[in-house]
């Protein structure tokens, strides 16, 4: 009698696909090799490869999105810090409105420097150099009738009134003669072009009177201290005129080193020197000098000199000097300009 075979058949039907151990592996190494499997539809051999991709992708956009809030992070301090820390006057000033009242003040300043000064023998001077400042087609004088002289000097600025974010009324003063005044002057600013022109007729104002100075107590004032220090102070000043360096160096404190006029003026006299009770070894010693304004010789007492202005002057100029006393001398540790006069 036959014997049976122990060994179990495949179940699956002739011309199934062959199953693998490792379903994400293919079955077959050479893709282009046409599959003879299946029912005659190719199997697809990259089971799960687009969502990979996928995932890929999003992760992409997930470090691109982080990446960006970082610098974004990062970027808007360190701005705001160089915002803050740029030193002031790197950029013109701009007003609320947005006009830029640095630069509109600095074209008001030049054309006033031009309309303040005519004189009737060269009117075209004038016209010619008022062109740059005016609009077309306006007046060539700007209201000047081209007759009498005029000479004016020292404009400064003195105030702006923005009326909208493209013109403004600048306000100048200046000295005339003896006569210290004020000027407006209207101000158009092209924003588009970034350019300015005088957009009408100037006015001449007054200028405020000078301050009431209220009168300022005198110190307690140290005799003795003002005894013992003019003569070296006297001599200090005549190193400080010439810009003597080692002699300067001799009333210096230590570690101080001063710098002198080198010879723009010549020391005169020591006309006043106040120094106060108060202070110990150091002291705010107030000295009145006489400098000698080198344009001529000396004029002596009976000078009767026919051109003053060829004659040598005299300026008058306060200072305010630190001083330290180290044993029985007195030593300069700092001078500058003086505080306002006792009156």
């Amino acid at each position: 009698m036959a014997r049976r075979s122990t060994v179990q058949r495949d179940p699956r039907i002739a011309g199934d696909p062959e199953l693998s151990a490792y379903p994400d592996i293919p079955d077959d190494l050479d893709p282009d090799r046409p599959s003879s499997r299946g029912r005659g539809a190719p199997r697809n051999r990259w089971s799960g490869g687009g969502g990979r991709w996928l995932v890929w992708a999003g992760r992409a956009v997930l470090w691109a999105l982080i990446v960006v809030i970082v610098v974004n992070g990062v970027r808007a301090p360190f701005e705001r810090f160089t915002r803050q820390s740029a030193p002031a006057g790197t950029a013109p000033a701009v007003s609320e409105s947005g006009f830029p009242t640095t630069q509109g003040t600095s074209f008001a300043i030049q054309f006033a420097a031009v309309y303040l000064n005519f004189d009737g023998a060269r009117p075209q001077e004038r016209a010619g150099r008022l062109a740059p400042y005016l609009p077309e087609g306006a007046e060539a004088q700007f209201g000047w009738d081209g007759f009498g002289r005029m000479s004016a000097g020292a404009v400064q600025p003195y105030g702006v009134e923005v009326v909208d974010a493209d013109n403004a009324v600048v306000t100048l003063t200046y000295q005339s003669s003896d006569r210290r005044q004020l000027l407006s002057v209207p101000v158009y600013y092209d924003r588009a072009a970034e350019r300015f022109v005088v957009s009408g007729r100037p006015g001449i104002l007054p200028a405020p009177e000078p301050a009431n100075l209220p009168p300022k107590a005198a110190p307690d004032r140290d005799g003795t201290a003002e005894r013992e220090l003019r003569t070296p102070l006297e001599d200090f000043f005549k190193a400080y005129a010439a810009g003597d360096t080692a002699s300067l160096q001799r009333y210096a404190d230590a570690g101080v080193t001063l710098e002198g006029l080198d010879g723009a003026f010549t020391f005169m006299a020591l006309k006043e020197l106040v120094v106060p009770l108060a202070g110990g070894t150091t002291r705010e010693v107030t000295a009145t000098v006489v400098w000698g304004v080198p344009s001529g010789p000396t004029p002596s007492p009976d000078s009767t000199a026919p051109d003053p202005g060829q004659v040598g002057g005299k300026l008058e100029q306060a200072y305010l000097l630190t001083m330290v006393k180290q044993g029985d001398k007195w030593f300069v540790k700092d001078i500058r300009g003086a505080h306002r006069s006792v009156g």
